[in-house]
């Protein structure tokens, strides 16, 4: 599991070109991933979200201007993560029923089922202890809430060769030189390769006491999206 400190650290590092290098990164790709999250959680008329692992805040304005009536709370450990997302805020000019708050997922400073849904996405990968962390959603969703995970998976067989290829090599060349850190983005192939496949993670997700779980897996496997309810 992750050291909490260091990814701490090291997305405060990267918190200013963190966007732009997702862009590049994924070659555009992980807009769309959102999106698909995005409009799993606005099937489920969600009144108040969670939405974990905010980062600077992509999926939570998403989820604003798709449900105008929810209440949407931004949370993340990384406070220039954070103060990337109040900046966006800002320059957009609205947003009022978003708001954003430093939260520890394995800690969350929110009441039991306080929430309709929670999205997380690319953060629970992140999480030191998952197990825990799961519970914690579990805790703060209301019986019937929703949860919905966006997180790399384990790539279909006849993919995975390349893809290792562009994880260990390309990847960390170019956001070295997009972000200055290198080092970022040689732990973020180590986390991907140690993940677990959509199979491992649902039973994982299943073990923390949720139900009715599925997993999507989107190109080629490389990215999969998990929904979930609490009972």
């Amino acid at each position: 599991m992750p050291d909490s400190t260091a990814v701490n650290s090291m997305f405060g590092r990267i918190a200013r070109r963190y966007d732009v290098a997702n862009r590049l990164l994924s070659m555009g790709q992980d807009e769309g991933w959102r999106r698909r999250m995005v409009a799993a959680a606005a099937r489920a008329n969600p009144g108040d979200i969670l939405d974990l692992a905010t980062g600077s805040g992509d999926v939570a304005f998403a989820l604003a201007r798709r449900l105008p009536a929810a209440r949407v709370v931004g949370a993340d450990f990384c406070a220039p993560m954070l103060a990337e997302a109040e900046r966006k805020k800002e320059a957009a000019g609205g947003f009022p029923r978003v708001s954003f708050q430093q939260a520890d997922a394995l800690a969350l400073p929110f009441a039991p089922r306080q929430f309709d849904a929670i999205t997380i996405s690319f953060g629970l990968r992140n999480l030191a202890d998952r197990p825990r962390g799961l519970a914690e959603m579990r805790r703060v969703l209301r019986p019937g809430g929703k949860l919905f995970v966006l997180e790399f998976s384990q790539p279909y067989a006849w993919v995975r060769p390349f893809y290792l290829l562009y994880l260990r090599f390309i990847l960390p060349a170019l956001a070295g030189q997009v972000t200055g850190d290198r080092a970022a983005y040689v732990y973020l192939n180590e986390s991907i390769e140690q993940f677990p496949g959509r199979p491992a993670l649902a039973a994982e997700i299943r073990d923390a006491g949720f139900t009715a779980v599925r997993a999507k897996a989107l190109l080629c496997g490389i990215v999969a999206l998990h929904e979930a309810t609490a009972p």
